[in-house]
């Protein structure tokens, strides 16, 4: 028996292969062409058979957060979040190993909810029966000495397990976001235009900040969608881009430095991977087994970067502008449209 290192709480010797897994820094890579749930299925459990399958990671009666990309509601159909079909299918893979799934996110504007409607989720969620909960700074965990006061969500902190599920993007700030950057979404919404203001003007403690946040999330398990991904001047405004490829780790840093192989993109560009890189958090890629596919197999030598970088640093009148916008949507503009649906 082991203390977890996320909440405190008690891991049984049932977690052996997953920490063995995590110390070989195993990257599951695969290609997958199709977000029908059938074939998807298929394709994750190709994907998760090297990690050991769901039953790997989740137990009988474990709560498991299931943390997409729920960044917007407003550019559907554009490859800017993690698809429906995956959380749906991630999900019933946990249900069949007795894990309880819930969704959550903290979206920079709007709610979970809210995001999740405009993006076609909810069918799909109240199927199985999926709550979508909200996420709330209760809990503030100390992640270093050097951001000690860095507030993350009780939601994710108290869950049995956690599954990361970022998609490949482009991004306008950060180069490229995928796993680490989505558990930024763990840090209350109006919480992140603060961080970009206190941490922004320093590029390298950005990054730090951000691997910081991932380790205390501490993700037991990380699936990425690159079936099809968003190019160009992401987080939101490029546009949809085929990559057919699924990735899979309990190693959130092992992986994203494979899919940087895979998209040709110099690492030293991407301030989440030099923090990690600097902290001894992220193997090198021969330190990796790939069980599967290899970065080179699945290589895409034409990715599309942001057309130029913008500061991390929003600035104050920023974040009072990203903080009452966060407020009007949730507070008065989804109830409104909710009212209006009944």
């Amino acid at each position: 028996m082991e203390p977890s290192s996320r909440n405190g709480g008690w891991k049984d010797d049932s977690t052996e292969l997953h920490d063995l897994n995590k110390i070989m820094s195993t990257v599951s890579l695969i290609r997958a062409d199709s977000y029908n749930r059938q074939q998807l299925r298929s394709s994750l459990e190709t994907l998760l058979e090297p990690l050991g399958g769901m039953g790997a990671f989740v137990k009988p009666g474990n709560r498991v957060l299931l943390k997409p990309n729920l960044l917007t509601g407003g550019r559907p159909g554009k490859e800017c979040i993690t698809r429906p079909e995956l959380v749906y299918t991630v999900a019933q893979l946990v249900q069949e190993a007795g894990g309880k799934p819930f969704l959550g996110d903290s979206p920079a504007f709007g709610s979970a909810w809210g995001v999740a409607k405009a993006n076609g989720y909810l069918p799909l969620m109240e199927e199985l029966n999926l709550p979508i909960v909200e996420f709330h700074g209760q809990r503030y965990e100390t992640a270093s000495t050097t951001f000690n006061h860095l507030r993350l969500c009780k939601e994710a902190m108290d869950a049995d397990v956690v599954i990361n599920l970022p998609k490949v993007k482009s991004h306008s700030q950060l180069t490229i976001t995928l796993g680490v950057k989505n558990l930024f979404g763990c840090v209350p919404g109006k919480m992140k235009a603060w961080w970009h203001m206190e941490a922004g003007k320093d590029e390298q403690r950005f990054g730090e900040m951000l691997v910081e946040t991932a380790r205390a999330i501490n993700p037991d398990l990380t699936i990425l969608d690159g079936i099809i991904g968003h190019e160009g001047n992401g987080p939101s405004a490029g546009e949809p881009r085929s990559l057919n490829i699924l990735g899979a780790s309990s190693d959130v840093f092992a992986l994203d430095r494979a899919i940087l192989d895979i998209l040709n993109v110099d690492p030293s560009l991407v301030p989440t991977v030099t923090a990690s890189q600097r902290l001894g958090l992220c193997p090198q890629l021969r330190e990796m087994d790939f069980p599967h596919l290899q970065p080179m197999e699945l290589q895409v030598m034409d990715w599309r970067l942001p057309d130029a970088l913008v500061p991390l640093d929003f600035g104050m009148p920023r974040v009072i502008k990203s903080t009452f916008r966060h407020l009007y949507i949730r507070l008065i503009q989804e109830p409104i449209k909710a009212y209006a649906e009944r």
